[in-house]
């Protein structure tokens, strides 16, 4: 009778349809498939495998998937995209130019409240000093956030001018990465590639490596990879495929407050407990409203609130199955 194998415990680092890349606690990486036909596994999961038996192969085996601290995803309505599995926050990096989406990093940020990760946002290129001023000006709202006690400090922004020998912008960026697994998250044009780079000078022969083990090719840049920044592994950024959409179907509507701290601050003080904050009497969301500019008394920017209003109405209409 053979003998049983033994179960051995890694980390999810890089997967690719039905193979997944798993590194164990010394450093080695191998190919795992799961047993069954689909692969359940994402980057930042913890799994139990084993190897093949002798003469079977190289490729070993995935047999369990560890209970998950958190899953950042997305859904819309055809499918589910998973980022990552258990990490500590999430960068969401946009730039100057390309001008971008605040409805996009709105929703980027709801679904990191829903997950119950920390968000942090990142403004690059700094060095296009009229298009930053305008972009940190409409990032108003979210830095004020930060300052506003009753929001619990989220949503941090921090001014970059990426490159690839940034060293202050090295410096910055690790004092909010060291010793975290962070998910970097932004749309293609805002610097992602670069900061992945600045941080971690051998990810591109690491992704070119993972490419040719799993025979992906071109694929890989549609998927999402683990890097540890430093030869210690204790810092460590996810770099995931840029992103068009964002769907929050995965929530109902009466979740949106929660999810947007500067709405949720004042949510708990409506007259009913089922107030949509957009037009029952006794809210106690809609005098926050800014029409213009944040000031004392109206700490909600408008733009934050009509995305909120758009959501809530999307996900009122969404089938849900």
């Amino acid at each position: 009778m053979a003998e049983p194998r033994t179960l051995r415990e890694g980390l999810v680092v890089s997967s690719h349809g039905r193979h997944s890349v798993i590194e164990t606690t010394d450093g080695s990486r191998h190919i795992c498939h799961p047993r069954g036909k689909k692969n359940q596994t994402v980057v930042g999961d913890r799994v139990q495998w084993q190897l093949p038996p002798a003469g079977q192969g190289e490729e070993g085996s995935i047999e369990k998937l560890l209970p998950r601290r958190n899953l950042f995803y997305r859904q819309d309505e055809v499918r589910t995209k998973s980022f990552a599995a258990n990490i500590d926050q999430v960068l969401i990096l946009i730039a100057a130019e390309p001008v971008f989406s605040e409805s996009q990093l709105a929703r980027a940020l709801i679904a990191a409240e829903a997950a119950h990760i920390k968000p942090l946002i990142a403004l690059n290129k700094s060095d296009l000093s009229q298009a930053f001023a305008q972009a940190w000006q409409r990032l108003g709202p979210y830095r004020e956030m930060c300052l506003d006690q009753s929001t619990e400090a989220h949503y941090e922004v921090l001014p970059l001018s990426l490159t690839r020998d940034g060293e202050a912008d090295k410096a910055l960026l690790m004092q909010h990465l060291k010793g975290k697994a962070t998910l970097v998250l932004g749309p293609s044009g805002s610097g992602k590639s670069t900061l992945i780079n600045l941080l971690i000078p051998g990810a591109a022969a690491a992704t070119g490596e993972i490419s040719q083990a799993l025979n992906s090719g071109k694929h890989t840049t549609t998927t999402t990879s683990w890097y540890w920044v430093g030869e210690e592994r204790q810092t460590a950024l996810i770099d995931s495929p840029g992103f068009q959409e964002f769907g929050l179907r995965h929530l109902q509507p009466a979740d949106l407050a929660r999810c947007m701290p500067d709405i949720g601050a004042h949510a708990q003080d409506c007259k009913f407990y089922n107030c949509t904050h957009l037009h029952e009497p006794g809210c106690a969301v809609m005098p926050h409203v800014a029409v213009e500019g944040l000031d004392a008394q109206h700490t909600i920017s408008a733009h934050r609130y009509r995305i909120y209003g758009e959501l809530f109405d999307e996900l009122s209409q969404s089938p849900r199955y």
